[in-house]
């Protein structure tokens, strides 16, 4: 109970501080605010591992894409991955709820990033060109995109079906794909107490191609990602 109230504290004011330090970048090259993300990626597994002793582990660098295009689909079971993918990957790209851009501050640097933002359940007509925003930001940044095709954090054991904007990014995009999965969810579930003593494994799998039908490609990143799930619990 003690370590966890610590870590929430150390965590969420190093994020504050963070983000008052990187103030002035608002006026300077967004790679200077790129620089602030990747500084909260390595806060969050700091705090990690000192409050809560976790042992982060990256498994399947040869895996990695380089020098071409590509987009990454993570599971998603916390922030952890929202925060710490950033050390791996060149800054991603994220897509996320408009909500998030209200946020003070944290909003700013999220609309500054370059961060793609979608209006869920709404039909708008920024949503109807939200896959040329993606492809757009995808031919003018060197940046690999990030989507969490599951739409939520799930629970370490939930299997839901990906979403279909997943495979349709896909075959927009026409580039490969970089599947990532994590296990975060055993340390800092969704929903109650952070757990210490424990892994938290970032398994990079094989890339898939493009050029697949983007139903079959849906079908094989879900099985591919949920196979290294239950192999990592």
């Amino acid at each position: 109970m003690i370590k966890n109230f610590l870590f929430l504290i150390f965590f969420y004011t190093g994020i504050i501080l963070i983000s008052i330090i990187f103030l002035p970048s608002f006026f300077l090259p967004q790679k200077v605010v790129l620089l602030g993300g990747k500084l909260m990626g390595y806060w969050v597994s700091f705090c990690l591992k000192i409050f809560l002793s976790t042992k982060i582990v990256i498994k399947g660098h040869e895996n990695l894409i380089s020098n071409e295009k590509f987009f990454i689909a993570s599971s998603h079971q916390s922030i952890f991955e929202t925060f710490f993918l950033q050390t791996i990957f060149n800054s991603p790209i994220f897509i996320l709820k408009k909500e998030l851009l209200k946020i003070p501050v944290f909003g700013w640097y999220l609309i500054k990033i370059g961060s793609i933002s979608i209006d869920r359940g709404k039909t708008t007509k920024e949503n109807l060109n939200f896959f040329e925003k993606i492809s757009n930001s995808i031919k003018k940044s060197d940046r690999p995109l990030i989507i969490f095709p599951q739409g939520t954090r799930l629970l370490p054991n939930e299997r839901s079906a990906f979403k279909k904007g997943a495979s349709r990014i896909y075959d927009e995009l026409n580039i490969k794909c970089q599947p990532v999965a994590i296990n975060s969810g055993n340390v800092w579930p969704k929903k109650g107490m952070l757990k210490k003593n424990l892994s938290i494994t970032i398994s990079i799998l094989k890339p898939i191609n493009p050029g697949k039908n983007k139903e079959v490609f849906l079908e094989e990143l879900q099985n591919e990602i949920y196979k290294e799930l239950d192999l990592l619990n």
